[in-house]
């Protein structure tokens, strides 16, 4: 049985999701515009969910998350 992998981080907003998702392109060695054309969005999407903006869809933000193979988790933080 293998272990699972480590979290990459803790989001708190989306600003934070964004260089999370810009990281993750980076390492897999792809551009905006490679990731724009795999998710079939535009490059402005792409730049702007990595630039923080905090009203872009969220479907589209799902989708590029699977695409580059990362999951969300919910975890509640009260003790």
């Amino acid at each position: 049985m293998t272990n699972p992998k480590p979290p990459l981080g803790n989001i708190q907003n989306a600003m934070e999701l964004g260089k999370m998702v810009a990281s993750q392109r980076k390492a897999q060695g792809l551009t905006q515009s490679d990731l724009a054309g795999l998710a079939q969005t535009g490059t402005r999407f792409i730049s702007d969910l990595e630039n923080g903006k905090s009203t872009v869809q969220f479907d589209k933000v799902m989708h590029i998350l699977n695409l580059l193979g990362l999951d969300v988790v919910i975890m509640d933080r009260r003790s």
